[in-house]
C-alpha cells in the first residue's frame, strides 16, 4: 500500500513540529520519517519500511497512525528544540495523537498526564455530551480529571492547543492515559469495540521515556544517546559538598574532580622535570624558576568549568531536561527531585538509569572530616597545600602523591598494606621504587588513628597520630595538608532503591546486574561506578551507557565487553596495563602455563639528560596453552597510556607473542621494546632472584631499594646491557628477557 503523506497544518503549529500521516483506515505501513529544518521549512522524507501496526477498527474515524522519527531534528530559529507526539501500539493503531504535545498551555492544565483526563465546558449546550462521558467512565469504575475551558484561565488557549493537536473543534475532548479518544461520540463507540477499555488496562503515561539519576560520563553517555534515537529523557544530578564545602557541575568525577583536573596536574609537573632536563640539552636561563599553585588551578579550574558547561550545552541540543536536583525513588516508576533550596518535584519514566558514581571514604577517626582533604577538595584547593600526608595506596593516593612531589612539595604515603591494589603486584612496587626516587616517603604498615589541628590558617598545621599495623608502636608526624585517598564508596544509600527492590550489596553498596546492566528490578538499570565487579573507568562507562540506550530504544543487542580494558596509573613514571595481573593470570590458567617476558629499558630521551637506566620496564604475560596468546600486558615509563592503548586493540584481536615478534617497529621509540625478543637467557635465574630480593626486602616505614631487581648482575651476555652513553642507538631497548 503506498502510503499517504500529509503535513498537518505546518503554518500555524506554534511548536515547529509536523505531524504526518501513514498508510490509511485499516491495515497501514510504516514507515520511517526524517524531519530536516531548513530555511524556516521542514521536509519530510520517506525511509525504510518496517514493520506494519495493528489494524485500525473501523468504527472510529479514519485517522490513520501517527508516528514521527526524529533522526535528523534541527533547532527552530529561537533555538527551541523540537518536540514530537509519540503514539503508544493501541493509541497509534487508533490513530490518535498523545496529549505531550509541546503546548506550555496543554502541559499546565494536563498536568497529572495519567488516567483520564476530558477538556469541555461548563455552559450549554456541550454540557450534556460532558455528563454522558462521565457517567460511562463512573460505570467502569474510572475517576476523571475535569477541566472546564470556561472556568480556568488560559481556557481559550489550552482549547486552541488541543484543537490544533487533535483537529477536534468541539468539546468534550476526552484522553485516556494521555491518547486522545476524541469527542463524546468517539468515546462510546472505543467503548463498544473494546478500545476503551484496552486503553484504561495498559500501564499508564509517564513524564519521560528515561530519567538517568547522576550526570557523569556514563549517565550523560546513555542520556544523550537515548534522546539521539527519539526518547524523553531527564537528567537528574546534584552534587552533595565536601565535608570542606566542595561541590561542582554537571560532569561527575572524571570531569571535576578526577581525570582531568588529576591529568593536567601531572602535566604540570611533568613540565617541571622537563625544566630540570633541558640544562642538559642546552637551554640555559639565569632565572629561578617557580611554580604558582594559584596559577596552575586557576588555568584547570577554567578549563573545567568549560568542560561542564559544553555538557550542558550538548543536553540542551539534544532536548535532554537536565534538572539539577537529588534523585530519590519515591514508589514504582516515580522519583522526588530536591534542588539545593529543600523545593520538591515529583517525576516519573518507564525505565531509570542509575550512574550515581562514587565519592571518597573517610576513616571515622577523630579529626578526618574536620581537618582532611580528599581528591574531591585537592584540585581546587585556594592555596598551596604544602608539606602533605597522603594515606592510602591507591591509584588515586599515588597519583596524587606523585604530582604535589613533583610540584615540589614534600610528600609522605602512609600504606596499610601493599601498594595499588588489585594491580599487578611487581609493577606496583616498581611504580614505588620509582616515586621514592623522586623524594617521595613512605610509611609502610601504619594506619592513622588521629588528627589534630595544630595551627589555624591555609594550610595550617596538622598533628597525625598512628599506629602500626603490626603491634603497637606509635608514631607522629606534622604536616600541612593530609590527603585521604583510602578508597570509594558507593552512592547508592539514598536512592530509595530499597523501595522499589533493587538489590545492593551490604558490603560494597553497589549494584550487581546482569550482562545488560540490568538491576533485579527489570526497568532500573545501572552504568559506570556503581556497578559490582565492573572496571571502574569513565571510559567503560560511557561505552557502557552508550550501548544500553542502544539496546533499549535503537534495537541494537551490542553490549558492553569488560574485558581487557586498558588503564593507567597517572604517577610520575606511568604505569599502563591491560589483562591479566600477573597473580590473576597465575589463579586463573596456573602458573605452569604461563610465559613472561619482561625487560627494563633506557628511553633515548633519558640519556642525555643523565636520568637512571633501570627504571622503566615492561612486560607481557602469554598462555603456553594457547598459541602464546598474549592475556596480560604492563609498561612502566613515560607515555605509558598512549603505548597500552594501541596494545589493547591488539589483544582484542588475539595477539600472540609470534604476532608480536613479527611487528616491524618504529625507531627510536621505547614502545619497540616490546617487539624485539631473543633467545632465553637463563629464565629460572630471573624468577629465583626476584623472588629472593622481595624476601629479603624491609617492610617497615620504607619502600623497596631504587633497584629492587639488579638486572645488569644476571644479564648473561654484556651485550645485552643497554649503552651508557647518548650514543646513536642509545634508546634501542633490551631484547625481551625470555619466559620466566
Amino acid at each position: 500500500m503506498k502510503p499517504f503523506l500529509r503535513l498537518h497544518r505546518l503554518q500555524r503549529l506554534p511548536w515547529s513540529v509536523v505531524c504526518l500521516a501513514l498508510g490509511t483506515q485499516g491495515n497501514t505501513e510504516h514507515h520511517q520519517v526524517s524531519l530536516s529544518f531548513r530555511d524556516a521549512a521542514l521536509t519530510p522524507t520517506t525511509g525504510e519500511q518496517g514493520p506494519p501496526t495493528p489494524r485500525c477498527p473501523e468504527s472510529l474515524s479514519p485517522h490513520v497512525c501517527l508516528r514521527i522519527f526524529p533522526s535528523c531534528l534541527a533547532r527552530s530559529a529561537q533555538r527551541q528544540p523540537l518536540r514530537l507526539l509519540r503514539t503508544e501500539a493501541q493509541g497509534a493503531a487508533a490513530g490518535r495523537v498523545r496529549a505531550d504535545a509541546p503546548s506550555a498551555a496543554v502541559s499546565r492544565a494536563f498536568a497529572s498526564s495519567r488516567g483520564v483526563d476530558i477538556a469541555g465546558l461548563h455552559a450549554q449546550p456541550s454540557t450534556h455530551l460532558l455528563e454522558e462521558v462521565k457517567e460511562l467512565f463512573s460505570s467502569l469504575g474510572v475517576d476523571c480529571n475535569i477541566l472546564e475551558l470556561d472556568q480556568v484561565d488560559e481556557g481559550a488557549s489550552v482549547q486552541e492547543a488541543l484543537s490544533e493537536i487533535t483537529s477536534q473543534r468541539t468539546v468534550p475532548s476526552v484522553f485516556v492515559n494521555r491518547v486522545h479518544v476524541g469527542g463524546c461520540d468517539h468515546t462510546f463507540q472505543a467503548h463498544q469495540s473494546g478500545l476503551l477499555q484496552q486503553l484504561l488496562q495498559q500501564d499508564p503515561a509517564y513524564d519521560y521515556d528515561l530519567i538517568v539519576i547522576g550526570g557523569g560520563s556514563g549517565g550523560l553517555s546513555c542520556a544523550q544517546e537515548a534522546a539521539v534515537l527519539g526518547r524523553k529523557v531527564m537528567v537528574l544530578d546534584f552534587v552533595v559538598p565536601s565535608p570542606r564545602g566542595t561541590a561542582w557541575g554537571l560532569g561527575g568525577t572524571c570531569v571535576n574532580v578526577g581525570c582531568i583536573p588529576k591529568k593536567l596536574m601531572h602535566q604540570a609537573a611533568l613540565l617541571g622535570q622537563a625544566l630540570t632536563d633541558s640544562r642538559k640539552f642546552g637551554w640555559e636561563y639565569s632565572q629561578q624558576v617557580r611554580h604558582s599553585w594559584a596559577t596552575m588551578t586557576e588555568a584547570i579550574q577554567s578549563h573545567i568549568g568549560s568542560l561542564s558547561w559544553s555538557h550542558r550545552l550538548a543536553l540542551r541540543e539534544k532536548a535532554v531536561t537536565y534538572v539539577n536536583s537529588y534523585g530519590e525513588f519515591v514508589e514504582h516508576h516515580k522519583v522526588k527531585a530536591t534542588n539545593e533550596k529543600g523545593q520538591e518535584a515529583l517525576y516519573t519514566a518507564a525505565k531509570f538509569v542509575i550512574a550515581t558514581g562514587e565519592r571518597p571514604r573517610y576513616l571515622g577517626i577523630p579529626g578526618d572530616r574536620e581537618y582532611c582533604v580528599t581528591s574531591d577538595d585537592l584540585f581546587s584547593l585556594p592555596y598551596c597545600p604544602g608539606e602533605t600526608l597522603v594515606v592510602g595506596a591507591s591509584y588515586v593516593a599515588l597519583e596524587c602523591a606523585g604530582f604535589l612531589a613533583g610540584l615540589g612539595l614534600e610528600v609522605t604515603v602512609m600504606v596499610r598494606s601493599v601498594l595499588l591494589r588489585g594491580f599487578d603486584q611487581e609493577m606496583a612496587e616498581k611504580v614505588g621504587a620509582s616515586m621514592q626516587q623522586l623524594g617521595v616517603h613512605f610509611l609502610r604498615k601504619f594506619v592513622p588513628v588521629e588528627v589534630q589541628q595544630l595551627e589555624r590558617g591555609l594550610p595550617g598545621r596538622l598533628k597525625v597520630v598512628a599506629k602500626s599495623t603490626e603491634g603497637t608502636e606509635t608514631i607522629e608526624g606534622i604536616y600541612n595538608t593530609v590527603l585521604l585517598a583510602i578508597g570509594r564508596d558507593s552512592c547508592t544509600k539514598k536512592l530509595g532503591l530499597e523501595k522499589i527492590g533493587v538489590n545492593v550489596s551490604e558490603k560494597t553498596g553497589k549494584i550487581p546486574v546482569n550482562d545488560e546492566e540490568q538491576t533485579s528490578v527489570p526497568y532500573v538499570y545501572a552504568v559506570g561506578d556503581v556497578l559490582e565487579g565492573k572496571p571502574q573507568l569513565t571510559p567503560v562507562a560511557v561505552q557502557a551507557g552508550k550501548l544500553l540506550a542502544r539496546r533499549l530504544f535503537g534495537g541494537r543487542s551490542e553490549k558492553c565487553d569488560y574485558v581487557n580494558v586498558p588503564t593507567v596509573v597517572f604517577t610520575p613514571l606511568e604505569y599502563g596495563c591491560c589483562g591479566y595481573s600477573e597473580e590473576k593470570a597465575g589463579e586463573v590458567y596456573q602458573a605452569e602455563n604461563l610465559n613472561v617476558y619482561h625487560t627494563l629499558f633506557w628511553p633515548l630521551e633519558w640519556t642525555v639528560a643523565g636520568r637512571d637506566n633501570n627504571t622503566c620496564y615492561a612486560k607481557i604475560i602469554c598462555n603456553k596453552l594457547d598459541n602464546d596468546r598474549v592475556i596480560g600486558f604492563h609498561v612502566l615509563g613515560p607515555n605509558a597510556g598512549e603505548i597500552t592503548q594501541g596494545f589493547a586493540a591488539a589483544m582484542k584481536c588475539g595477539l600472540t607473542k609470534q604476532l608480536l615478534d613479527d611487528t616491524i617497529g618504529i625507531h627510536p621509540t621505547f614502545s619497540w621494546l616490546t617487539e624485539t625478543s631473543s633467545e632465553p637467557l637463563r629464565p629460572w635465574v630471573l624468577t629465583k632472584m626476584s623472588s629472593l630480593l622481595r624476601e629479603q626486602l624491609p617492610l617497615q616505614k620504607t619502600l623497596l631499594p631504587t633497584r629492587s631487581i639488579p638486572v645488569r648482575g644476571i644479564i648473561s651476555d654484556p651485550q645485552d646491557e643497554p649503552p651508557s652513553s647518548g650514543c646513536p642507538l642509545a634508546g634501542r631497548p633490551q631484547d625481551l628477557v625470555a619466559p620466566r
